[in-house]
């Protein structure tokens, strides 16, 4: 059934994914943005049409090391139209979507703030599938967007539609099938509510204890991390409180219902 629906007869989320110039908003403008929609029919959620995506001008050269990634020349997008002639058609729809979603979706949100005026960016939340797959899915080997293809190899995706990685419509078209698998387990409204928060991580980033689950810690050594000199990040510092208040929870409970029950932990 994916591939036939119309997001316009029924509600749905728009999952973005961006190309750019340079590592920072500051210094380069969007290149390219890919949009692939997820509709809510009858017997679930469905890839709706097929991935779309459109070169856009920077407003200056593209530097080198982002041409190595995803191999978009100054050449290709010389005629192209800059961001803001294009953006109301894709971000303000006639049929608005539930909300919009993207892997890691604190980098879409970043650039596109940077190179639009506020108002084009209100009114519709984001989903950051990368957080959500973290809850989701906390024993996949990685949870980057291509390392999920790759692992959980989702129903339905035709590999000439997912490549070339790195580029805005293919990467859209990967990161709506994890969307799709997500609200088969959650909801939307679960999805954003786990989106503003920090990341829920599954391994200890840094230190001496690096690459450790965290759920296998000790309670002494989540304790200790938390009292560190120098104190974890806001990810660490939230999924060590987190993992403090699972603990105390009833036992019985499943893992992914304390994953959709437990507040937020106290900073």
């Amino acid at each position: 059934m994916d591939g036939i629906l119309s997001p316009q007869s029924m509600p749905y989320v728009r999952v973005i994914d961006l190309e750019t110039s340079d590592r920072d908003a500051t210094r380069g403008g969007i290149v390219e943005i890919g949009w692939q929609d997820v509709a809510r029919a009858p017997d679930g959620w469905h890839l709706a049409d097929s991935p779309h995506a459109r070169l856009t001008h920077p407003g200056g050269p593209i530097a080198p090391w982002t041409t190595s990634i995803h191999h978009i020349t100054d050449q290709d997008v010389r005629d192209a139209p800059p961001i803001a002639t294009i953006a109301p058609g894709i971000l303000r729809p006639p049929a608005r979507p539930l909300a919009f979603a993207a892997h890691r979706a604190s980098f879409e949100q970043g650039w596109l703030r940077a190179h639009l005026p506020p108002a084009l960016m209100a009114g519709t939340g984001w989903i950051c599938t990368y957080k959500c797959a973290l809850r989701l899915w906390p024993d996949e080997p990685g949870h980057s967007n291509q390392g999920l293809r790759y692992s959980r190899r989702p129903a339905g995706l035709e590999k000439h539609l997912g490549n070339p990685a790195h580029r805005a419509g293919p990467d859209a078209y990967v990161t709506a099938h994890h969307l799709r698998d997500m609200l088969a387990l959650a909801s939307v409204e679960d999805l954003l509510q786990w989106s503003r928060q920090p990341a829920l991580l599954v391994k200890v980033p840094h230190g001496p204890l690096r690459g450790r689950r965290i759920r296998g810690l000790a309670t002494e050594d989540l304790d200790r991390l938390l009292a560190a000199p120098h104190r974890p990040g806001p990810d660490l510092a939230f999924t060590l409180r987190f993992e403090r208040a699972r603990r105390a929870m009833p036992d019985g409970i499943p893992a992914l219902t304390r994953q959709l029950s437990l507040p937020f932990p106290p900073g």
